[in-house]
């Protein structure tokens, strides 16, 4: 009996490792929501917890994980910092990108966004000549073998927020454009 727990235990125990628990992130399938009879829907953000979660007007739907830019896990601040913004933002487009697949592009720099962009000029915390950036987007990893980087929390984007290939199509056919997306450190 015990060589028979232990032959059980040791399998899941190597799936468990292997996956980097990502399937725990889930708890409920994310593809059952591309039926759903809402018509509002958010997405909240925390850069901390890695996590994408998805609400619609009952509440809480899905949770995914997520990576960003640089590890610092600051506030962007200019174009080429590799930093997430942080703040409250629109899906303003939908597109196929030839690298990314699914991306669903965010109205970042928006008014809030240039405001505190304004405001880091003048505090002298960023150069005068430089440029907010922009096309920030929630979007796939490259291919199906960078799906790791999203188990081990391997922050590799230039600023958008990524997710694994499958996830990335979930969302891609559950969010229209309009959205709100709200992102916190």
């Amino acid at each position: 009996m015990k060589d028979l727990k232990l032959t059980f235990a040791l399998p899941v125990c190597a799936m468990l490792f292997l996956t980097g628990f990502s399937f725990i992130n889930r708890s409920k399938k994310a593809s059952a929501g591309v039926n759903s009879k809402s018509n509002y829907y958010k997405v909240i953000i925390y850069k901390g917890k890695y996590e994408l979660q998805v609400f619609d007007a009952e509440g809480w739907l899905y949770t995914y994980p997520v990576v960003f830019g640089s590890s610092e896990m600051r506030d962007k601040m200019m174009e080429g910092d590799k930093q997430t913004p942080e703040g409250h933002f629109k899906i303003v487009h939908k597109k196929i990108h030839p690298e990314w697949g699914p991306f669903l592009l965010l109205d970042y720099p928006n008014k809030e966004s240039l405001e505190k962009f304004q405001l880091r000029k003048l505090n002298g915390q960023i150069p005068s000549n430089a440029k907010p950036g922009g096309g920030i987007g929630i979007h796939a990893t490259r291919n199906t073998k960078e799906d790791r980087f999203v188990d081990y929390y391997y922050n590799w984007t230039l600023g958008c927020i990524s997710t694994k290939r499958s996830y990335a199509k979930e969302l891609y056919e559950l969010l229209p454009i309009g959205t709100e997306v709200t992102i916190y450190r």
